[in-house]
């Protein structure tokens, strides 16, 4: 059974940083991608971020780009999301979600592209 836990999240000041973690289980992380998202309340579940499988090539949502960055541990299958620069405007519960089609080797910006997801961990950044 896939089971996704995140982690890191809380409470930061603007400007602060954050680093997220993905623990994942039941899976071979070799043969997924992982993304991660974020949803705020009344909002849209946004694709923030993603790693694939094949030559751990990346993407990043235009609102995160420069301030984010995602990478992997297959060995201890985990994923993290560095949060740097982090703006009022990004707290959100941060979910982070597996993508297994064509074994991992692509990204995808959308949320129903995703197989397995994680609960979330809170982020919540305010002065």
């Amino acid at each position: 059974q896939v089971q996704l836990v995140e982690s890191g999240g809380g409470l930061v000041q603007p400007g602060g940083s954050l680093r997220l973690s993905c623990a994942t289980s039941g899976v071979t992380l070799d043969y997924y991608a992982i993304g991660w998202f974020r949803q705020a309340p009344g909002k849209e579940r946004e694709g923030l971020s993603c790693i694939s499988s094949f030559d751990n090539s990346t993407y990043y949502a235009d609102s995160v780009k420069g301030r984010f960055t995602i990478s992997r541990d297959n060995s201890k299958n985990m994923v993290y999301l560095q949060m740097n620069s982090l703006k009022p405007e990004d707290t959100a519960t941060y979910y982070c979600a597996t993508l297994k089609g064509l074994g991992g080797s692509y990204c995808h910006p959308l949320a129903s592209e995703y197989d397995d997801w994680g609960q979330g961990t809170q982020v919540t950044v305010s002065s």
